[in-house]
C-alpha cells in the first residue's frame, strides 16, 4: 500500500470518524457504515454467502479508536463490537464506496423487514 492515513479522529458526537490519507483524500465515515459493514467474520461470515445483516445500529456510536501495528485500526462500538480489524485499503474502500454500500444495507434490512432503529428495553 502506498497511501498512509495522515490523520484518523472521531467526532465529538462519535458517530463519525474522519479519515485522511497522505495523498489528500479524505473521508467521513460514519458508526453505522463501520459497524454494519465490519470486517469481522462475525459480519462478514466466512465467505461471500455468509455475511450477516446487522440491524438496529442507525444511532451507533464508536467508543473507542485503537492502532492496530501500522496497518489498521480495531474500533469498539457502544455494543460493545470489537472484533473488526479495519485496514487501510479498507477504510478507503468505504469511503469510496460507502454510499452504495449503505444503500445496499438499507435494501436488504427492508427486504428482511428489518429495522435501523434500535430495539429499546425497558
Amino acid at each position: 500500500m502506498s497511501d498512509w492515513p495522515s490523520e484518523i479522529r472521531l467526532s465529538k458526537d462519535r458517530r463519525t470518524l474522519h479519515v485522511t490519507f497522505e495523498s489528500g483524500e479524505s473521508h467521513a465515515l460514519p458508526a453505522e457504515l463501520l459497524r454494519v459493514e465490519s470486517p469481522s467474520a462475525e459480519v462478514q461470515g466466512h465467505g461471500p454467502t455468509q455475511k450477516q445483516t446487522v440491524p438496529g445500529k442507525h444511532e451507533v456510536e464508536i467508543l473507542k479508536v485503537e492502532p492496530v501495528g501500522h496497518y489498521a485500526v480495531r474500533l469498539t462500538f457502544d455494543d460493545m463490537h470489537d472484533t473488526g480489524i479495519y485496514g487501510w485499503d479498507y477504510l478507503r474502500e468505504l469511503g469510496r464506496d460507502g454510499e452504495a454500500k449503505l444503500q445496499a444495507y438499507l435494501d436488504d434490512l427492508a427486504a428482511k423487514g428489518l429495522s435501523r432503529e434500535r430495539v429499546r428495553r425497558g
